[in-house]
């Protein structure tokens, strides 16, 4: 949210100082952005202009971003960790492509990283990848200590590149609890809590304690999903190069679909979530499990026991198609059934009619 209204403010400035219109700002993402994104957009009236998945592809394309991109664009916002699947979106190649286009055009669109999972985990198990300042464009970043920053919820922060890329006028001033404080927030008065529990994180662990955790975390991952991989039911979705997640979709599920697998494997105390994927790969199922520093690697072996049973317990249930399918094959039978007693009933008053009017007839003949 702070993130976007600093690149909005500093946008209008820009459009204004040109004397050109700034009434109709708009950002582009993929169409897997958390729902966080399309908060801000609704909330401070910012076209929101997703880029549309494909099968295999579950991520922003950054070449289909940057065609999307117009005078008009705030800022182009990547995301290193998708939720979908966990997968980090190439910041690098967005970054080099949008360079090439700013010197076409003359813009200065800007890259915002929403690295809310990524940016605690690319550091440590992946300090080569380029996805923060290294890049030219990344004017700010977002990361959330609740998530691998190993914190409880409700503590995050957004970073700018530099002082000129959050607009002063943006920021208020107050001196009321005895020194100047700037301040620059949507929530009132909270607790502190977070923050403690963060810096002690942040001292205790270190680098290397991070990086150790992380690095489990990826270990346990893999052993997961190989051990998915070895029931030969599911495709990996999930990539190895991102959260330390493992997203994965039947191979079959014309029979037990995923939202079947879900629903059964609660019974075990599991709470995999099944969903769909965003438009265009709407067709595509998948559940998903992820991965922190309390899921050790015989938990990750226990899960994929749990998901054998469920599997081969839904082997024995009849298909919910062919129920379906037997439901509408009775209600056929229903309403064909009352179709003809309806027949028979207009038929059998058609004849009373005629019977009644032959009789009354018959009695008018002989009384004259």
């Amino acid at each position: 949210m702070l993130a976007g209204l600093a690149f909005k403010r500093k946008w209008q400035n820009k459009r204004k100082a040109e004397g050109k219109p700034y009434d109709k700002p708009n950002i582009v993402t993929g169409a897997n952005v958390q729902v966080c994104w399309e908060k801000f957009a609704r909330y401070f009236e910012v076209e929101l202009k997703e880029v549309r998945l494909r099968d295999g592809y579950y991520v922003m394309d950054p070449e289909k971003a940057v065609e999307m991109v117009d005078e008009n664009t705030i800022c182009v916002a990547a995301i290193l960790g998708s939720t979908l699947n966990g997968e980090f979106e190439d910041v690098k190649l967005l970054n080099d492509l949008m360079v090439e286009k700013n010197k076409e055009t003359g813009w200065d669109t800007p890259i915002h990283v929403d690295a809310a999972s990524g940016g605690f985990i690319a550091p440590f198990i992946q300090p080569e990848l380029e996805w923060d300042f290294r890049l030219p464009l990344v004017k700010s970043i977002n990361v959330s200590g609740h998530k691998y920053g190993l914190v409880y919820a409700g503590i995050g922060w957004v970073v700018w590149r530099n002082k000129v890329d959050l607009p002063e006028e943006l920021i208020f001033h107050i001196n009321y609890l005895g020194a100047d404080q700037p301040t620059f927030t949507l929530n009132f008065s909270k607790g502190s809590s977070q923050v403690i529990a963060q810096y002690y994180q942040l001292i205790r662990l270190g680098y290397e304690g991070y990086k150790n955790v992380m690095e489990n975390c990826r270990d346990n991952m893999l052993v997961l999903k190989q051990g998915l991989e070895k029931t030969g039911k599911f495709n990996i979705v999930s990539k190895d190069n991102g959260v330390p997640l493992v997203a994965f979709s039947l191979k079959d599920n014309s029979s037990h679909n995923e939202f079947e697998v879900s629903e059964m494997l609660r019974r075990f105390g599991w709470i995999v979530p099944a969903y769909t994927m965003p438009p265009d790969a709407q067709h595509i199922t998948v559940l998903r499990v992820v991965i922190r520093e309390d899921f050790s690697r015989t938990l990750a072996e226990r899960l994929v026991f749990d998901i054998e049973k469920v599997l081969h317990e839904l082997e024995t249930l009849p298909s919910r198609i062919r129920i379906t399918a037997k439901i509408i094959l009775a209600d056929d039978e229903k309403a064909a059934a009352a179709n003809k007693e309806k027949r028979d009933l207009e038929k059998t008053r058609e004849i009373t009619t005629v019977w009644r009017k032959f009789v009354m007839q018959r009695k008018m003949n002989g009384v004259c």
